[in-house]
């Protein structure tokens, strides 16, 4: 695996779409930059695809990530919500395969199992957990922005092969093994 690489993780949304950027440099991770875009006021479901294209588009060739983490929508019972939800992660995709940048799908209990140990996470245990792990110091105002964070974390997670090989059964036998990364 590459050592030095950014990586670039979505939440897709229609209303809110959220984003955050990483740094991998010697299996360490910093964080960069985590951000929402919000599409509520725009008229068109249309003009909502278009701005998300146009956001992942500048945020690839700002920050020139290695490769894109993704959420994947999740099952529920309104069709309508989860076309439009397949929509708006189908014009990020395509924003990042526009430049070439490899992309790699998570499950939100995958995410959210990734960060905290539980699949069942809220979106506030998430958030503190990124805060704690990335040393954040303000959490945005949206936790759309950590969710977007969360999906670049657990990819990196996912594809770092770099670890002791150990396995945990949670994060209270990993933070025992581990005691500096809780702060």
């Amino acid at each position: 695996m590459q050592t030095d690489k950014i990586i670039l993780g979505i939440d897709p949304g229609t209303t809110i779409m959220g984003y955050g950027l990483i740094h991998i440099k010697e299996n360490q991770m910093e964080l960069i930059q985590m951000g929402v875009l919000h599409l509520s006021k725009l008229s068109s479901h249309e003009l909502k695809l278009k701005r998300i294209f146009e956001r992942t588009l500048q945020l690839v060739d700002e920050y020139k990530p290695d490769e894109l983490a993704v959420e994947a929508p999740f099952f529920g019972k309104n069709v309508q919500s989860m076309l439009k939800l397949g929509r708006a992660q189908g014009v990020a995709m395509s924003a990042a395969l526009y430049r070439d940048v490899p992309i790699f799908e998570y499950a939100p209990k995958k995410i959210k199992m990734a960060i905290t140990g539980k699949g069942t996470a809220s979106k506030e245990q998430v958030a503190a957990m990124l805060k704690s792990l990335l040393n954040i110091n303000e959490m945005p105002k949206h936790l759309d922005a950590t969710d977007g964070l969360a999906a670049a974390v657990c990819h990196y997670f996912q594809r770092n092969p770099s670890g002791t090989g150990k396995k945990y059964t949670g994060w209270g036998s990993f933070l025992k093994d581990n005691p500096d990364k809780l702060k």
